[in-house]
């Protein structure tokens, strides 16, 4: 009996954690603010995007290790990257405390708060880059307020 209930117990348990994870982010939702795909070299570099980070949903910490932040269940953005030689860098620029979630072509989660410049802006670094679908997520921290952002993607420089 002890055991039946120790199974059921852990079955209950992976099943909570599996479904909060699969609730919170759902890359397969169209972007809301779009998608593009650019090739190793692209221009204009840096390439950038305009929208409201934030959103509904307090669990990108669901995901685990530095995600925090408000952020949609859709995807923000979508980009569709080959790549070449050079670094991919994906940062946001705000006047708010804002987040990024990406999850990457290996099917990984990456997530940052304040590595970015201006000291509350996000930014993430892949110095040898999958090719491949990267979706976005710019989430507000503390709140969920939209608040104005600059979604920047560029193989030169952090914003």
């Amino acid at each position: 009996m002890k055991k039946a209930w120790q199974a059921a117990a852990a079955a209950a348990a992976i099943f909570a954690a599996a479904s909060g994870a699969a609730h919170a982010q759902n890359y397969n939702q169209n972007p809301t603010y779009g998608a593009i795909t650019l090739n190793a070299g692209f221009t204009p570099d840096p390439y950038r995007v305009n929208l409201q980070s934030g959103g509904q949903i307090d669990s990108a910490q669901t995901i685990g290790g530095a995600c925090r932040g408000y952020i949609a269940n859709a995807p923000d953005y979508r980009v569709s990257y080959m790549s070449g030689s050079l670094p991919l860098i994906i940062s946001v620029n705000s006047s708010a405390d804002t987040t990024l979630v990406v999850n990457g072509p290996d099917g990984q989660w990456y997530c940052d708060d304040d590595s970015g410049n201006q000291g509350l802006n996000p930014s993430l670094r892949w110095n040898s880059p999958p090719s491949g679908q990267y979706d976005i997520w710019v989430g507000t921290f503390g709140n969920n307020s939209l608040q104005a952002a600059t979604l920047t993607v560029s193989e030169l420089y952090t914003e």
